[in-house]
């Protein structure tokens, strides 16, 4: 038995977002001979950094985003699939490196999935890739058969000229020996077969269902250790003395390590590290703790809401209007802390030498995690090398900026024999428990009517935790605005003469994270809860409102309208239902649905149904685009009506799904119904969008149905649904 106490390195923010942006490549070209993922023969045609043809047939999409359910594996692939002239059947994918010359996200400024940018930042990038790549198939093809590359056609991975026929494989050795060409022509948006027409079937459904699909969790080396940690039950304590002695009598338990997040506990297997977890005694240093409870912190929060805040936005003056104005309403909104709670729990393995380190895992934040192990370890970004794994959803919670779960494996192996590869897994428990949640707001929106009954003032204070405020990506809050925290809020379309949009930004030491959605996940059910609270106080019809309001935003009033229309908001619904409505934008993508609802003899409220409107640009996919505004529906509606993250002195009362709810079968309306508005706009995404607008247009269902303004979440503490 040894025991071990790894160093504390900090991490030097600023540094991080200073090289996390150095060197940054926006193009596709890769200038060595073959793709450098899985490194290909000379036989195989690999121009650029993205497509790989192999003289079987196949063509690879090398994808450098983390497919985490999202669908970004099918979704680019079509892109590609498209532009060449592939037959789906040949069409392969699999994980880019880490390595943000060759794959950085040209909106986020490094290697990382997030901000529903897969799609957007791709787009245009894949189709120039394989325009390259059709170009030297042609090129190949016509000087194979002595014909005007010109003449020379694709159709479902065959070229083909006169009566001569050719696969991709057939002509890739050959094409793999040609100069690459600078600037190949796109196709016409005319002559898609696949791209908003039809929806090629997802690549990563078959290893899904077969159980072949690559985890962390499924991840074996030889010699591999198994670890657990203890973790302080109060953010921000650190450990003050532990006693391990019954720990380390237990079988399988090969090491105790301190690391900076708490007490490693390495073992064998899962199980005997398990054990020897909860056979430990930890005393822990609360001094720098979190000691709040969450009712505490939302009292603290109330008392700021009346006082005036950092200015988010302001059109007019709505505190004068509010004086002057006829009939003022107002209504406070509370949001919990939220967990992101994904079906896998944090986990990584990772295997560490003087020079080096190997890390498997599905990773989000590729550069980021390259930079956070690498100072632990005293290694170069470069030195860190991602396998990167599917991962079983994510949320948003596995890119985060300190890399938490990424860097704690780090400290253990760190303190390992060279080379012992470990694996560092989280139980559910721990993830409940870990932190990095949606932070917890409060809201106080407050409108103004003139003797018309015409609303003239709208003001809007947010109260809550930054996502930026001592991250590497602090620098990007300006005058005190975390723009996360007012997102859908200090965007609010309504055309409203004075409004203003305050920000409290609170400091908490419980750990926090951008969540699906992020800002809009509050913003928008407060703006929209209270605006059906306006429409009704100023005699409107809540689409009507809305309409009038949304003259200069036709994108908004464009999903507005075709939800409105395919749930037949006009037709009058029986005793008992009752439809409600918002529409949102998040991440340039608009979506509007409309929740039918209705109330049982017992006043136990069911949705029925859910129709949804989708403005997402050019529709790559739009199987992937419907499965995306479903699954952010059911996402939202578990949220909205069973979530929450409390605390009591410090100490998270939730842990594991009996405690902390999520979405169940029960929750899910029998019909979704998803419209996708036709569009030739650039491509947005889709991954995130589809949550802000469910929790306001159930909420407003409700209000609709028997006038209960449902302004604390989860709606469980307020109504039965």
């Amino acid at each position: 038995m040894t025991f071990f106490r790894s160093s504390d390195h900090h991490l030097n923010r600023r540094a991080v977002l200073k090289s996390a942006s150095a060197g940054l490549v926006l193009g596709f070209t890769w200038t060595g001979r073959g793709s450098p993922a899985r490194a290909a023969s000379q036989n195989v045609l690999a121009p650029n950094a993205f497509i790989r043809v192999a003289p079987d047939n196949t063509v690879t999409v090398i994808i450098k985003h983390l497919e985490m359910g999202q669908g970004v594996y099918t979704g680019l692939t079509t892109i590609v699939a498209d532009e060449l002239g592939a037959a789906w059947p040949q069409m392969r994918a699999e994980h880019a490196p880490a390595d943000v010359k060759l794959y950085a996200n040209s909106l986020m400024g490094v290697q990382g999935t997030g901000g529903s940018t897969a799609i957007a930042n791709s787009y245009e990038q894949l189709r120039k890739a394989a325009a390259t790549v059709r170009a030297m198939l042609i090129s190949a093809a016509a000087k194979t058969w002595n014909a005007p590359e010109s003449d020379i056609k694709i159709e479902d991975g065959v070229l083909s000229y006169k009566d001569k026929r050719a696969t991709f494989g057939d002509m890739a050795t050959k094409a793999a020996s040609l100069s690459t060409p600078a600037d190949a022509p796109l196709k016409a948006p005319a002559d898609f077969k696949f791209i908003g027409k039809i929806s090629p079937p997802r690549l990563d459904t078959p290893s899904k269902v077969d159980g072949t699909a690559k985890y962390a969790l499924d991840v074996s080396l030889p010699g591999m250790l198994t670890a657990v940690v203890m973790r302080p039950p109060r953010f921000g304590a650190k450990v003050k003395s532990f006693n391990a002695d019954q720990s380390a009598q237990l079988p399988g338990v090969k090491h105790i390590i301190a690391v900076p997040s708490g007490v490693a506990v390495v073992a064998d297997n899962f199980w005997h590290a398990q054990r020897g977890r909860s056979a430990l005694s930890v005393e822990w240093d609360d001094s720098s703790a979190e000691q709040r409870g969450s009712d505490h912190i939302l009292a603290e929060y109330k008392t700021l809401a009346e006082k005036p805040g950092l200015s988010a936005r302001k059109e007019g003056d709505a505190v004068d209007a509010l004086t002057k104005a006829k009939r003022t309403i107002s209504t406070t909104f509370t949001f919990p802390f939220l967990a992101h709670a994904p079906m896998e729990p944090l986990d990584c393995v990772i295997q560490v030498t003087p020079t080096s380190a190997e890390v498997w895992t599905g990773c989000q934040f590729h550069t980021v995690d390259q930079m956070n192990i690498g100072r632990v370890l005293g290694l170069k970004p470069d030195q860190v090398n991602i396998h990167t794994l599917f991962a079983g959803g994510s949320f948003g919670r596995r890119a985060n900026p300190i890399s938490d779960f990424l860097t704690e494996a780090a400290h253990v192996a760190k303190a390992l024999p060279p080379g012992t590869p470990v694996k560092v897994m989280w139980t559910r428990e721990d993830d409940i428990r870990g932190g990095m949640y949606r932070p917890m707001y409060y809201h106080t929106l407050k409108a103004g009517f003139d003797a018309d009954n015409k609303l003239t003032a709208w003001t809007h204070t947010i109260v809550g935790q930054s996502l930026l405020k001592g991250s590497p990506f602090e620098a990007v809050i300006k005058d005190g605005i975390d723009n996360t925290s007012v997102e859908g809020a200090a965007n609010l379309p309504y055309g409203i003469p004075n409004l203003a949009v305050e920000l409290h930004t609170t400091d908490v030491r419980v750990p926090v994270l951008w969540w699906r959605s992020v800002g809009s996940t509050h913003n928008t059910y407060a703006t929209e809860v209270f605006a059906d609270q306006v429409a009704k106080a100023a005699g409107q019809d809540p689409l009507a409102f809305r309409q009038d309001l949304l003259a200069k935003h036709p994108r908004h009033l464009g999903v507005l309208n075709l939800a409105a229309e395919k749930a037949e908001w006009a037709k009058p619904l029986g005793k008992d239902r009752a439809r409600g409505i918002a529409v949102a934008e998040a991440f340039n993508t608009y979506v509007a649905q409309v929740v039918e609802i209705s109330r049982d003899a017992a006043g136990k409220i069911k949705l029925d149904r859910v129709v949804c409107a989708v403005d997402c640009g050019v529709a790559v996919n739009p199987d992937v685009i419907r499965a995306q505004m479903e699954g952010g529906i059911l996402f939202g509606l578990g949220a909205i009506l069973r979530s929450s993250i409390t605390m009591r002195d410090g100490v998270v009362d939730q842990a594991n799904f009996d405690t902390y709810g999520v979405a169940q079968m029960t929750d899910a309306p029998p019909v979704i119904d998803v419209h996708i508005v036709p569009s030739t706009a650039a491509p947005t995404g889709v991954g995130e969008p589809g949550v802000p607008p469910i929790g306001p247009a159930l909420a407003n269902a409700i209000f609709a149905l028997n006038g209960k303004l449902v302004n604390r979440l989860p709606m469980s503490a307020m109504v039965s649904v």
